[in-house]
């Protein structure tokens, strides 16, 4: 317990959750002391991916294509419904998703290809549709940047959502976008508590510092929206009313919610996590959340998977309803993006005439 105790300290989830695809799993050493031998440190691995683009068929999310230069995520949010993706590589849940992070070094070049191609319908590509495109690394590797200058030159509009700061290094690029209603940005807020922010979203952006991100954005026209996400009943819906105020004066435009989701080792990893945090609460939160999930901590049923069902959901939907009159937005879906400035620039065997 006492590992356990000191690798919460510094991640989000306490240990490595066997992955359900494999048949073999590591076990530390019982005597094992991360004091003495070194917490788990990142590790950055190549992505040897053909392509860049992703595409979903969900009838509940807002977007076809997707665009993430990283697979996993070094922000460690313990409750982040990402984590299982990490099994399909071949790693766990737990603690590899937030250390052991793939990184797509071609994805700016895989990106460009692809838009070239004439199968290419101009859509909107939506950036971290899993996985933070501005996560920490991004500071060193610079590929969301990269995709973004992409974007720009053929004008393919693109959404962005993110936990981190970071993201006002694009300022620049970001305001071309805008002129061409090509850009949206969304920043998500848990909540305004940032101790609650350091245990349970270890690596992202405080609180103030992603207000403040919408307030530059903002100030740099580049339309901008907040995204209460998750919402954690009996832990963290209680702040919505003050997330919606915060984000509306510091200027963002419209306002979205989800209520958090705990696919597969999701669930056992944020029991855990409530147990080591908050013992006190542990009960409540997971009872309510069993009660928007017909008994269950996680229900996958389309339409009702990113809000819940039942009266604590009809009241999170309420609050949220009522919060956003009283902040003053007036618009509660994202800024509308267009693709008529779409456009191919001639590609290298075009430059010879």
């Amino acid at each position: 317990m006492q590992a356990e105790q000191l690798i919460a300290a510094h991640r989000g989830a306490p240990e490595n959750p066997a992955n359900r695809f494999e048949k073999i799993h590591l076990e530390p050493d019982a005597e094992w002391n991360p004091a003495e031998e070194g917490l788990p440190r990142t590790q950055f691995l190549v992505d040897h991916s053909k392509t860049a683009i992703a595409y979903n068929d969900s009838p509940d999310i807002g977007f076809n294509a997707s665009l993430n230069p990283y697979r996993g995520c070094e922000h460690g949010c313990i409750y982040c419904y990402a984590r299982p993706t990490h099994e399909y590589l071949g790693f766990s849940s737990g603690l590899d998703f937030e250390t052991k992070i793939m990184v797509k070094l071609n994805a700016p070049e895989l990106l460009r290809a692809e838009l070239l191609s004439p199968r290419w319908k101009p859509q909107v590509i939506v950036m971290s549709g899993v996985t933070d495109c501005y996560q920490p690394v991004e500071a060193k590797f610079k590929l969301t940047r990269r995709c973004l200058e992409t974007l720009l030159e053929f004008r393919n509009p693109v959404g962005i959502i993110t936990k981190n700061f970071l993201v006002t290094r694009d300022l620049d690029v970001l305001s071309e976008l805008a002129k061409h209603h090509c850009v949206n940005v969304c920043l998500s807020v848990t909540t305004l508590d940032d101790d609650l922010r350091r245990v349970m979203e270890p690596r992202t952006s405080p609180p103030p510092a992603r207000l403040n991100a919408i307030r530059k954005l903002a100030t740099a026209n580049i339309p901008v929206s907040v995204n209460v996400a998750p919402v954690i009943p009996g832990l963290t819906d209680h702040e919505m009313p003050s997330i919606l105020k915060a984000a509306r004066e510091a200027g963002a435009q419209s306002a979205g919610f989800t209520v958090v989701r705990l696919p597969y080792a999701n669930a056992p990893l944020f029991e855990k996590w409530l147990e080591t945090h908050f013992p006190d609460r542990k009960e409540k939160v997971l009872n309510r959340i069993k009660s928007m999930r017909g008994g269950k901590l996680y229900h996958s049923q389309w339409g009702s998977r990113m809000r819940g069902e039942g009266i604590f959901a009809e009241q999170i939907e309420a609050m949220f309803e009522v919060a956003c009159r009283k902040a003053g937005f007036e618009h509660k879906r994202n800024y509308e993006l267009s693709t008529a400035a779409f456009r191919r620039p001639d590609g290298p065997q075009l430059s010879l005439f």
